[in-house]
């Protein structure tokens, strides 16, 4: 399992010129983003940890979810990773953050189709909420992977836009 070398390095080099920091809330990616930025060059300096909360107990516990509502939604939804999101740059304490949650398998509560909600925060505010679907067929961890790589691609496309805007 290898991710973009040039991604890892691009994300790591933009927080160490920053001097901020990063968490993470995983349900769908179930520790992949983890990995990711902790084979970031100089990645203690600034990624301060992360959370795998795959069962509704554990989000409702460790990131604030609203029971009643990841009830309804089976823990997938805008609102559950945006709030995922939240929780754990407070939990972590970081300027960032990134959350996922969602499908790799079609089952019946995802009607049959595979597909995950992210979320980054930036300083306490959500800044980038998306949706992203795969092909049915797509197998489990060839889903987690790609589900990765595509938001480590977002994040870069984020940071520029904040460093840009500073």
């Amino acid at each position: 399992m290898e991710f973009q070398q040039n991604l890892l390095e691009y994300i790591s080099q933009s927080f160490v010129t920053t001097g901020e920091t990063i968490s993470v809330a995983e349900s769908v990616t179930s520790g992949l983003l983890q990995l990711a930025f902790s084979q970031m060059p100089n990645a203690s300096l600034f990624y301060n940890g992360g959370i795998t909360a795959y069962t509704l107990p554990q989000k409702v516990s460790f990131l604030k979810v609203d029971r009643k509502e990841a009830e309804s939604c089976d823990c997938v939804s805008e609102n559950i990773v945006e709030t995922m999101a939240l929780h754990v740059a407070k939990l972590f304490k970081t300027d960032w953050s990134i959350a996922t949650t969602g499908y790799c398998t079609p089952v019946r509560s995802s009607s049959y189709k595979i597909f995950s909600y992210f979320s980054f925060s930036y300083k306490g505010e959500i800044i980038l909420t998306k949706r992203l679907e795969l092909d049915h067929r797509t197998q489990a961890l060839d889903a987690q992977l790609y589900y990765t790589e595509f938001i480590l691609g977002c994040f870069k496309s984020e940071i520029n836009q904040v460093l840009i805007l500073k």
